[in-house]
């Protein structure tokens, strides 16, 4: 078996795979990384483990560890020039980010054409990937929670609050919620404009906003569930 790591800013997303499919996924906060033992405990025997890791050296270390206890030696991935169906266009292609390169390779896996990769988590990224494979660049932007957190910590009279999305709000806590949604679904809408003319063209959505954000958008859709799991493991699969 194969473990496969996404380990974002938030939480850790595992994924066990067989060679030809799932055996099981799950996620564990990063606030709560000693629970990831646990879960190692309890699955079974793994040969190989592969990760994307943009968490930080502190927290790879700690999973060294856990993964040392079980004799897997970890391996996380570094962004490539090109590889895997993909050709990284970024202007330092090793400083693209670790999981926005598996995310990108996992697309390619996917979906044969013309992509927006989104990944809806701490921060939002929309990258353009086109029908060649060839990844032209992307945004960061602020994840929605994060928007409305630095509402409420940056202005006295904004709090975080729980509020409804609508169009026109008459409340200050839907024209926070309202207004954070829209700014998410605007950048992603204009982003997909890129690759909108393209045949089969699609945005690939995925991460922990992805529910919220999937109702609103005006774009050929798909939601995936993981798309740094799914590039990881194409990636182990051509190792």
């Amino acid at each position: 078996m194969d473990l496969l790591l996404d380990v974002g800013n938030t939480r850790l997303k595992w994924g066990l795979h067989d060679g030809a499919r799932w055996r099981g996924q799950g996620a564990v906060l990063l606030s709560a990384l000693d629970g990831f033992a646990d879960v190692l405990a309890g699955l079974g025997e793994v040969h190989r483990m592969l990760g994307a890791n943009v968490a930080g050296t502190t927290v790879g270390g700690r999973l060294g560890a856990m993964l040392a206890s079980r004799q897997v030696i970890p391996v996380w991935i570094q962004p490539q020039a090109e590889g895997f169906g993909v050709l990284n266009r970024y202007t330092e292609p090793a400083r693209l980010g670790a999981d926005r390169w598996a995310a990108l390779v996992g697309a390619r896996a996917l979906h044969g054409g013309a992509a927006l990769v989104v990944t809806s988590g701490t921060a939002t990224t929309a990258d353009v990937l086109d029908a060649a494979g060839v990844f032209q660049g992307g945004v960061i932007l602020p994840g929605l929670d994060l928007m409305r957190l630095s509402l409420a910590r940056d202005t006295a009279q904004l709090p975080y609050s729980d509020g409804r999305f609508v169009a026109a709000p008459r409340r200050t806590a839907d024209a926070i919620v309202s207004g954070c949604l829209q700014a998410q679904l605007g950048a992603i809408e204009r982003m997909f404009r890129l690759v909108g003319s393209e045949s089969n063209a699609v945005c690939l959505l995925n991460g922990g906003a992805a529910a919220t954000l999937a109702p609103h958008l005006e774009c050929p859709l798909r939601v995936v569930d993981n798309l740094v799991l799914e590039g990881l493991a194409r990636m182990q699969a051509e190792a």
